[in-house]
């Protein structure tokens, strides 16, 4: 995997194989980037990688100079990884190891940006507590979204919030956000 942009453009990370991550490809993240450099400041935003994996977006916001990330992930071995990564180019990236439902139901922490990347093979009930807990939780600025990743199989746009989705191969960004935000530019 590699940094696509910013400060770190080109920094190839690889992680230990042994550990449980299905990093979201370049093309989509190149994608989804293009995306959100048209509505926002990078700088200017905090982010919330829900289902974090290695990092790999965090590491792209960061790259791009965002300085409020906070991570989230159950495995150890990840939490570790992020942690060492994030040290060695030293970037701004806090992670906390936590099952990420509880971690929603739990904290304060409100996020221009809230990304949620969990296993594919996650049943769509899984898929719909994401938001359900954000909004609920009020997590989300006003003007904040909230981006879940899944496979194209999976149909998640009926869920309350939905906005639109964008499909890259065999990924899938669906955007959720409040109802007095606009929808897609």
């Amino acid at each position: 995997m590699r940094i696509i942009s910013g400060l770190y453009k080109g920094r190839r990370i690889t992680a230990p194989k042994k550990l449980p991550v299905r990093p979201t490809t370049d093309m989509a993240k190149e994608a989804l980037f293009n995306i959100l450099n048209n509505t926002y400041y990078f700088d200017d935003v905090s982010v919330l990688d829900l289902f974090a994996g290695i990092g790999s977006i965090s590491y792209e916001f960061a790259s791009r100079g965002t300085t409020q990330i906070t991570c989230v992930d159950q495995e150890l071995g990840c939490i570790k990884f992020i942690n060492d990564t994030a040290e060695s180019f030293e970037m701004p990236i806090q992670a906390v190891k936590s099952d990420v439902f509880k971690f929603l139901e739990q904290t304060t922490l409100k996020s221009t940006i809230i990304f949620a990347d969990p296993p594919y093979s996650f049943p769509v009930e899984e898929f719909s507590k994401i938001p359900q807990l954000v909004f609920e939780n009020d997590l989300l600025e006003t003007n904040g979204v909230l981006i879940v990743e899944h496979s194209k199989h999976t149909k998640i746009s009926h869920l309350e919030h939905y906005k639109y989705s964008k499909s890259y191969g065999g990924n899938m960004f669906s955007f959720f956000s409040h109802p007095e935000t606009d929808s897609e530019d």
